[in-house]
């Protein structure tokens, strides 16, 4: 897999690699536990809360590509031989997915996910709160929860959500005795394209590289808007995206005329 060309490697994670690609407005997160089939930790879930919270106001960033380090695995979720180190009281434990997600740190910049190999358990935290998921060819999604005995209950939240009831159903009781491959992650729309794994990278920077050239302000309000929509009653989600055209097109509008206006492009054909 060939990444996009970068302005520079923002240092100081020890779990992740962060670029900034200053001309394209894109920030690319690469998980970097290959060895430990990108397994998230106590750590990793830190710098990622960290991160997502210095991105959300970086304004040399208008877009982020998630993708993994290494061919076997986009992600085995949580790393089961390391401790994440929840409170001794039970009903003060931590959902990871809270540190993982961009949504929960209000995070509102459009993410793109590349995935390749195997994305199982709490992968999906990674998978159910982008905003345009694509595969490889070889990906092969799964819920191991069962078949360890343990109850998929947080995970299954969010793949509702992308592919419904009978399918998140499907994957959480049929448990390691299943994948799901790219074909059919593509057909009940847990992802929304597959390509070759050699341009799994590129691709997923030039679409984040596009919506990134589009004016700011009316990306992160389309994000916020429809996300938040999910959580409301119809009625009241039409009512609040009223005030969100309100406040954003104005934003969105001035922003495209500082730049005179849309530069022509050519439509790619999905």
């Amino acid at each position: 897999m060939a990444g996009p060309v970068s302005a520079g490697t923002e240092g100081g994670y020890d779990t992740v690699l962060l670029d900034i690609d200053a001309a394209d407005r894109v920030a690319t997160i690469t998980l970097n536990r290959p060895e430990r089939l990108n397994a998230f930790d106590r750590r990793m879930c830190e710098e990622l809360a960290g991160i997502w919270q210095a991105l959300r106001t970086d304004d040399r960033v208008h877009a982020v590509v998630l993708r993994a380090a290494g061919e076997r695995a986009f992600s085995a979720g949580l790393d089961i031989k390391s401790s994440y180190g929840q409170p001794d009281s039970i009903w003060h434990h931590e959902d990871p997915g809270e540190l993982l997600s961009p949504k929960w740190q209000k995070m509102w910049k459009p993410v793109v996910c590349a995935v390749q190999g195997i994305c199982t358990a709490g992968a999906f935290y990674f998978v159910n709160e982008s905003d345009v998921v694509l595969c490889a060819e070889g990906a092969t999604f799964f819920d191991s929860h069962v078949s360890a005995g343990l109850v998929s209950a947080l995970e299954p939240i969010g793949l509702m959500r992308r592919v419904g009831l009978g399918e998140t159903l499907r994957i959480a009781l049929l448990g390691n005795d299943e994948r799901v491959g790219a074909a059919t992650a593509l057909r009940i729309g847990l992802v929304s394209e597959v390509v070759p794994a050699e341009q799994l990278w590129a691709r997923a920077h030039e679409i984040a590289a596009t919506i990134a050239a589009k004016p700011p302000s009316a990306t992160q309000g389309t994000v916020k808007a429809i996300w938040e929509s999910l959580d409301k009653p119809y009625r009241a989600a039409l009512d609040q995206g009223l005030i969100y055209t309100r406040l954003g097109n104005p934003l969105g509008t001035a922003e495209l005329a500082a730049r005179g206006g849309p530069a022509p492009t050519e439509p790619r054909i999905r």
